[in-house]
């Protein structure tokens, strides 16, 4: 039996230890673009958590109750989160990009009766979720007032939250603390639970693998609903005692302004912002390290500063692949297996590959500490994202080094079975994109009557793109590509459907592809 690491802490009861032993230091620097910042210390982060907390429960949040959290970057985001876990409550956070129907399927799935938001979606808000008892706007949208805005009925003030401190409960880990869903990049968006070991693990385990220091400075601004900027940042940088430099969302003209002025040391990235900010000149700057979806050379040389390397999901809290320290590995690779994760890469028969081959990646951790509880109200769901060894399927293809660094490959989804035949996405939009007309591409499966699957391919034309363009990409596909493998349909976009921070929906490509007419 797997004994419990965390007995006498949770997330409220480690900020009010941070509370105490780092007082004064500043815990969390708001830098919105157009207007002051505004610093909280340690102690006066705490201080304002346990007074919302207490508006809280004058609405009726008790323990358990789901408080559903629909917000972009800003520091009400965090107060509310640290309120809910003074409470025993569950933060409910959802993508600030999601629409109408989807807040809709949030709020049913949840069960929330009260909704933190902003008030350019206050009237979004109102519309879907007819349920909601209360809607709490913040003063502003990250910082931008709005004065146009219809003030819902049904609202409050989030600063009327504000009284006196609320008590904290009696500790308990395993208590939920969190629900945070999934992209839905495969599947409709499902609703992770974490609880409060699982974010505390996170911030000490992410602390430890970043090697973060008490006088670092961490600039964050990926989105504080998505596994990166909450898990592997934000907490990471409390349990270290450091200091958080809070933007309301990337922008390339901006981020370079507030790392200097703040002096930053830290950072995230993914791939989409760090290939934009290297499209820029580099300035003397104070930063030391950056963790990466991959680790890059060359971007190690341009940035002047160490890249980690790092994989993981909403589901595994913090990162089980990441790049060591002190250790290289080869270039575009996510990194080694963290010690803290018992790891596996195996074949369709479940054996384990061997060097330079791919395989599938199964993660096995305990869960409600260093993996997730469980999906939100699906337990069927819950009991077959795990094997009967109880490793969890992640759905991931990577490739296994010599040196046991790891490559990852493709979302094993995006394998198409043509006729039985395995096809790779991934091969066919590598194809596609050596065509001189063609920005991006994506493929995924159709159903077909006669071979189960047929690949659909999905482009996006530059704008010298001649009529001859698809049969330029189709010819070129027919000369590289096995015959199976090759697109029933070429389909041009002018944008490509996103979901979470500019990812890619397969999910809506592929309902595109079944609509499409062969």
């Amino acid at each position: 039996m797997q004994s419990e690491p965390y007995t006498s802490m949770d997330i409220a009861s480690l900020l009010d230890d941070r509370a105490q032993t780092r007082g004064h230091h500043p815990f969390l620097i708001w830098a919105p673009f157009d207007a002051p910042s505004t610093t909280w210390s340690y102690a006066s982060f705490a201080d304002d958590t346990a007074r919302i907390a207490s508006g809280l429960a004058s609405l009726g949040v008790k323990l358990g109750d789901r408080l559903l959290v629909h917000l972009e970057n800003c520091p009400e985001t965090l107060l509310t989160r640290f309120a809910c876990a003074r409470l025993g409550a569950i933060c409910v956070s959802t993508n600030a990009m999601a629409a109408g129907p989807e807040m809709t399927w949030f709020t049913q799935l949840s069960g929330a009766r009260i909704v933190i938001t902003q008030p350019k979606f206050a009237e979004l808000v109102d519309h879907h979720c007819p349920n909601i008892e209360w809607i709490c706007l913040t003063h502003t949208d990250a910082g931008i007032k709005n004065s146009e805005f219809i003030r819902p009925k049904r609202s409050i003030t989030f600063d009327a939250l504000r009284q006196e401190p609320f008590k904290r409960r009696q500790v308990d880990p395993m208590l939920p603390a969190s629900i945070i869903f999934t992209t839905g990049t495969t599947s409709r968006p499902k609703g992770v639970v974490w609880t409060h070991a699982n974010m505390i693990w996170a911030g000490q385990v992410g602390s430890t693998q970043q090697g973060i220091q008490s006088h670092d400075i961490y600039q964050i601004f990926l989105p504080l609903f998505h596994v990166v900027g909450l898990a592997w940042s934000l907490l990471p940088a409390l349990w270290a005692g450091a200091t958080v430099v809070l933007q309301p969302k990337f922008s390339s003209s901006r981020y370079w302004p507030c790392a200097l002025e703040y002096k930053s040391t830290m950072g995230s990235q993914v791939i989409f912002t760090s290939r934009l900010l290297a499209q820029q000149p580099v300035p003397q700057h104070h930063f030391r390290q950056w963790i990466d979806a991959i680790h890059r050379t060359d971007f190690e040389t341009h940035f002047k500063l160490r890249i980690l390397g790092s994989w993981g999901m909403t589901e595994m809290v913090s990162q089980p692949i990441m790049s060591e320290l002190n250790k290289t590995q080869h270039d575009r690779t996510i990194g080694f297996p963290s010690n803290r994760y018992d790891l596996k890469i195996v074949n369709e028969q479940g054996l384990a590959v061997k060097p330079n081959e791919i395989g599938h990646l199964h993660v096995k951790a305990q869960r409600g500490v260093s993996i997730f509880l469980e999906y939100f109200n699906d337990p069927i769901a819950t009991a077959e994202s795990f094997t009967e060894d109880g490793y969890f399927k992640t759905g991931d293809l990577v490739k296994l080094h010599s040196d046991g660094s790891i490559e990852f490959s493709e979302r094993s989804k995006d394998v198409i079975k043509v006729g039985g035949e395995g096809v790779s996405a991934a091969e066919i939009e590598k194809v596609i994109n050596e065509v001189s007309d063609v920005i991006e591409s994506a493929v995924v499966a159709k159903p077909d009557n006669h071979y189960g699957e047929v690949a659909v391919a999905f482009v996006r034309l530059k704008e010298s793109a001649t009529g001859n363009s698809i049969d330029n990409i189709l010819s070129h596909c027919q000369q590289s590509l096995a015959r199976f493998k090759v697109p029933r349909e070429i389909i041009v976009l002018e944008e490509f459907p996103k979901v979470g921070f500019g990812k890619l929906s397969k999910v809506r490509l592929r309902e595109m592809a079944a609509k499409s007419v062969t």
